[in-house]
């Protein structure tokens, strides 16, 4: 070890409380404590008045640049001391404003936690109304229930009072319903803001929800992960978005390296995640990469909502021991569990008991056996206590009185231990809690809270940060991970390449050089219609694919780890290169063949149109998308609406045949714009003929007759209207062809700048439905 490498470690703070089991680790960079002298004595000036938290969070950079170096790159030296072990108990006990010792500070206290909601009664017919059923006898006993035409309420928690410190775990138990994860989502703040009763407060502080989003992570029972990305790179992309962009890419990399290591993933590094079709990383391993990405910002709070299930014993024993280690760096670890086994208790240091929103038991696994034995029900001897809890529980609920009994008991129980602890003058309960800003104070020295830095607004107030990065980096690092995705997985760009192509060959041995007979106008107008509607069909593909990411989305979003305009711009320009590519393979294959007008001028319009009609299909099927949560509904209503804008785009029926109340939904068709356009562009050469002499005749019964016999009807007809009409007279121009399409209001420019237009109008309608649908809160 190097002499700068001891001076380093000689300075790092680390924890004074004895560890449990395995040695205690702090994942990220070992942070020196804030200097009474410096740079940061101008910004905490010695006076009265103490740091605001704004200036606290402001100073993590600067710390653990302090640490760590000059802001560069990395020193060799760190490389050494990523991951710390605390495990021999000393520690330096200054003591930080009011001379409070500097333990690990945080305690999360909740108190008369209740919601409720309102639930629909379930209307019973008079029993003699239902067909088979028993007719006992006349009277009010023939009538199974009365119908009732107002709503219950149904209470979910129920008066809950607890509390959590950092450095444990508090796990959460009791049988499906009995509102275990309601009440992680009441901790989390994921119930909206009147609905639920009670208080949520840290250090004695209410907890407010920009605050809450910065120091809190949130694991969802689900692995909500991109398959064809490998775990580090899942990571890296985590400590991209929560990671501020003050730390360089070497400190962010090596985050994810220690993380990796305190998570136990080194042998899957570098494995995919993997879906239904293809193999990946097994599922313990998932799990411990969901819970990776949300703790990536080294939260003070982590909420899990039951993160073994799904799991066998050995998976689930390695995950709760990541919990554990994660907690005894300075968090708060509360999560759901369904039943843990006799290995898991061992390393849950509370325990809440819920039923039917009730509190039953609060307090640490230890104390089991003496609360059911002063209960009347002791446990067995070699009986698994959580077990045998439980299944009392499910007793008792179906018991005439219920668990009223246990939770009364629980209420009296919880007196007396609070009683015996006061006159005691020990337990973690009795002792002083530091302030927030203290406690923060602590954990900014202990290199812990890393997710931004903060700014302070107009007065004295601290201004918490929102996003950690600015927009353009967000949108950078969303684009470069769905494209990294998106290129593992080609089968989904060939196969919608292949549908264009399949699509374009027909179209073109179909329509195979078209001539400019009345005939050969009626069919490239058959042709424009279908190849139109058919590139808005093709864009349906993009329904599953926001779908798909939609509750990844939902989970990043809420604690705000990108922008939602972020999220909408990179998801644009990350489309375009695949709509541009398939464009150009559609005109290509199609515009030859067919034999279209223009020249090379006529066919770069024709591309342009081709691709704007791309652009506004594919930007109405995301924005419905972000509206209809269900893929078959989807691609329901995805078909019938646009089988409305081809009926309404004027190749069915003209403009002015359309009845006034139905002429709205003809300027609401996408169809309209781009079928008009390519009309114009084929049909706007004044000097070329489509109806020429005898041609005339063509399109009637008189077709048929011979051409000598159309000769005289023509002479017959110049007679009439005293002019000349030979078989070279040109009596129909494309100008009239427009005109009988009553394509005459827009030009071919204005028709294309408009489809661009409905293109953009959907991407701000898809960011509007993620602003407003996506809150991710119970009402």
């Amino acid at each position: 070890m190097t002499p700068g490498m001891a001076e380093d470690m000689s300075l790092s703070v680390v924890s004074n409380r004895p560890t449990r089991g395995d040695s205690l680790q702090l994942p990220f960079f070992t942070a020196a404590a804030i200097p009474e002298d410096g740079h940061h004595r101008d910004r905490f000036p010695r006076s009265t008045v103490s740091p605001t938290l704004g200036q606290l969070l402001k100073c993590v950079g600067d710390v653990h640049k302090e640490a760590t170096g000059d802001g560069g790159e990395t020193p060799l030296h760190h490389h050494s001391v990523d991951v710390l072990d605390l495990s021999d108990g000393s520690s330096s006990s200054s003591s930080i404003a009011g001379g409070a010792p500097r333990d690990l500070p945080f305690v999360l206290h909740f108190a008369n936690l209740s919601y409720s909601v309102k639930v629909r009664r379930k209307f019973l017919l008079p029993s003699f109304l239902i067909p088979g059923a028993r007719r006992p006898c006349l009277g009010p006993d023939a009538v199974a229930e009365p119908i009732n035409l107002f709503s219950r309420t149904k209470t979910l928690l129920d008066d809950i009072s607890g509390v959590a410190h950092d450095g444990e775990i508090l796990a959460v138990l009791g049988a499906s319903g009995s509102g275990k994860s309601t009440f992680i989502d009441a901790l989390a703040n994921r119930i909206a803001k009147g609905s639920l009763k009670g208080t949520v407060t840290l250090n004695g502080e209410p907890l407010e929800s920009r605050m809450l989003k910065m120091i809190s992570a949130y694991v969802m029972q689900d692995d909500l992960l991109f398959p064809m990305l490998t775990v580090e790179e899942t990571l890296m992309f985590a400590a991209e978005f929560r990671l501020p962009r003050t730390l360089s890419k070497s400190k962010k990399r090596l985050r994810v390296q220690a993380l990796i290591e305190q998570l136990g993933l080194r042998n899957a590094a570098k494995t995919v995640i993997g879906d239904e079709g293809h193999r990946g990383v097994s599922g313990g391993e998932r799990r411990r990469v969901s819970i990776g990405i949300d703790i990536i910002h080294d939260p003070i709070i982590l909420f899990l909502d039951e993160p073994t299930s799904g799991l066998d014993s050995t998976s689930a024993f390695m995950v709760v021991k990541v919990l554990q280690r994660i907690a005894q760096s300075g968090s708060i670890v509360i999560m759901t569990v369904h039943q843990p086994s006799y290995r898991l208790l061992g390393l849950l240091d509370r325990l809440l008991f819920l039923s039917r929103g009730q509190t039953v038991y609060s307090g640490p696994p230890s104390n089991l056996p003496t609360f059911f034995s002063e209960f009347g029900h002791p446990i067995p001897e070699n009986e698994n206590r959580t077990e045998f809890a439980l299944d009392l529980i499910r007793e008792l609920e179906g018991s005439p009185g219920g668990t009223k009994s246990l939770v009364e008991f629980n209420k009296s129980w919880q007196n007396n231990t609070k009683n015996i602890v006061t006159a005691g003058g020990g337990g973690r309960e009795g002792s002083a809690e530091l302030s927030l800003k203290e406690a923060i104070s602590v954990s900014i020295s202990r290199g812990k809270l890393v997710s931004g830095t903060a700014t302070s607004g107009g007065g004295a107030d601290p201004m918490v940060p929102t996003f950690a990065n600015p927009f353009w980096v967000e949108m950078a690092v969303l684009s470069k991970r769905s494209i990294t995705n998106s290129r593992r997985m080609p089968e989904l760009f060939g196969i919608r390449l292949g549908a264009i192509l399949v699509t374009g060959f027909i179209l073109a041995t179909m329509f195979w050089h078209l001539d400019s007979s009345p005939k050969g106008v009626q069919e490239r107008l058959g042709f424009f219609a279908f190849a139109m509607s058919t590139t808005f069909y093709t864009c349906a593909d993009a329904l599953p694919v926001f779908l798909q990411e939609r509750y990844i989305f939902m989970r990043e979003t809420a604690y705000n780890a990108y922008r939602r305009s972020s999220y909408v711009l990179s998801h644009s320009l990350v489309a375009l290169p695949a709509l541009v590519f398939l464009s150009l393979a559609f005109s290509a294959a199609t515009f030859w063949a067919v034999g279209l007008d223009g020249g090379l001028e006529g066919f770069l319009f024709y591309f342009l149109i081709i691709l704007a009609s791309f652009w506004a299909g594919s930007s109405f099927v995301t924005f419905l998308s972000g509206v209809v949560p269900h893929v078959m509904l989807g691609y329901t209503i995805v078909v019938a609406i646009l089988a409305y804008f081809l009926l309404f785009s004027g190749f069915f029926i003209n403009r002015d045949r359309i009845p006034a109340y139905w002429i709205w939904f003809h300027y609401l068709s996408l169809v309209k714009y781009p079928y008009e356009a390519v009309l114009q562009n084929e049909f706007d050469d004044p000097t070329k003929c489509f109806v020429r002499g005898a041609q005339i005749f063509d399109s009637t019964p008189l077709g048929a007759v011979p051409e000598a016999v159309k000769e005289r009807l023509l002479k017959t007809i110049s007679g009439t209207l005293g002019m000349s009409i030979t078989g070279s007279t040109c009596l129909t121009t494309g100008a009239d062809i427009l005109q009988q399409q009553g394509v005459t209001d827009l030009s071919k420019w204005s028709c294309l700048w408009i489809t661009v237009a409905w293109g953009f109008l959907f991407r701000a309608l898809f960011y509007l439905s993620l602003l407003l649908g996506s809150k991710n809160k119970r009402r």
